[in-house]
């Protein structure tokens, strides 16, 4: 039972701190609105038109999967590199892991989602 007080300890600690960050942060701040402050910056040229600008949500798809990639990569790296001394255990788990990545970029490119039109 004693292990499951600590896993309780670190959850609550978990939620108080970036809630105590949040509210110490609302509580502190200096709250002096103005009309230059609330205006929207653009590398000090004047603004023109609205900050809310509504991108396509293809952009978005195209950056997750991108970045789902990327990780791959990262994931890839340390295995590629020890690949002579790992065990057929590991080569077969990297395997099924590249294999699962390729399905999901078959996925992608079959609903569209690598197209730019």
């Amino acid at each position: 039972m004693n292990e499951w007080l600590y896993v309780a300890l670190f959850m609550i600690v978990g939620a108080i701190i970036p809630i105590g960050a949040i509210l110490a942060g609302a509580i502190l701040s200096p709250k002096k609105p103005n009309p230059i402050k609330q205006s929207t910056y653009e590398c000090g040229i004047e603004p023109v038109g609205d900050a809310w600008v509504q991108f396509k949500v293809q952009y978005y798809i195209f950056a997750l999967v991108f970045l789902v990639f990327d990780v791959e990569a990262v994931f890839l790296f340390p295995w590629a590199v020890k690949l002579g001394q790992l065990g057929l255990y590991a080569v077969v788990e990297g395997i099924i892991f590249i294999s699962i990545l390729v399905v999901g970029l078959l996925y992608a490119w079959r609903k569209g989602m690598l197209e730019w039109s």
